[in-house]
């Protein structure tokens, strides 16, 4: 990718990360506030949040850059304060130039307080489609129920022209503990948005590894 498509690529992927700070809702009270998750940890190549009960396989020789991404939200005068970034991985450091699809994998959450009269995760994906649409996406899946082993979530799938490549990208959401949990994926092709999605996994047991 060149600088712009790498820019706009990274725009796409702070979408889940930024997009309470597009609401134009009040604030909710204080006291409304729920209690900030545990940011969880990355132990041989497995991601855990003991918060929200989820871990995530991530890919092997994957870029973790959850916590400059993280630093770099925060200092965005725009950006909300409460939207916590969770995981953020690169199958390649994004500021690496490259001539294809640089896939990744984003996980968010945000209070529902910042979506006011929002009651489902379906909902979610009104704002979200349309901020995600503004960035080049086109939607190829309207939201739909998807499972991941017992847990019920929300997923919407897009993709993106990025010269003779298409970009995929497939957004799955669940509301847990007053927050909006948002599991952001990017890929190449249907093929690998499968097996990144195969490594989300819900409960005590581990994602099985693809050899």
């Amino acid at each position: 990718m060149n600088l712009l498509e790498r820019a706009r690529f990274l725009v796409v992927v702070l979408l889940a990360c930024t997009l309470a700070a597009q609401q134009t809702g009040k604030p909710a009270p204080s006291h409304t506030t729920p209690s900030s998750p545990d940011p969880g940890s990355i132990t041989n190549g497995v991601y855990r949040s003991s918060t929200f009960g989820f871990t995530y396989k991530i890919p092997f020789a994957w870029v973790d850059r959850t916590g400059e991404m993280s630093e770099d939200s925060s200092a965005d005068a725009n950006a909300s304060k409460k939207s916590i970034l969770l995981l953020a991985v690169f199958e390649h450091p994004p500021e690496a130039a490259g001539d294809s699809v640089n896939s990744a994998v984003v996980v968010a959450a945000e209070p529902t307080s910042s979506y006011p009269g929002l009651q489902n995760a379906e909902q979610y994906f009104g704002p979200f489609t349309e901020l995600t649409k503004s960035k080049g996406l086109k939607v190829v899946n309207e939201p739909y129920d998807y499972s991941v082993g017992t847990r019920e979530l929300v997923r919407g799938d897009f993709s993106k022209p990025l010269g003779n490549l298409t970009m995929y990208q497939s957004t799955l959401v669940a509301i847990d503990k007053a927050y909006i949990l948002s599991f952001t994926f990017i890929g190449g092709s249907d093929d690998e948005m499968d097996e990144l999605v195969e490594g989300l996994s819900f409960g005590k047991s581990l994602p099985a590894v693809h050899k």
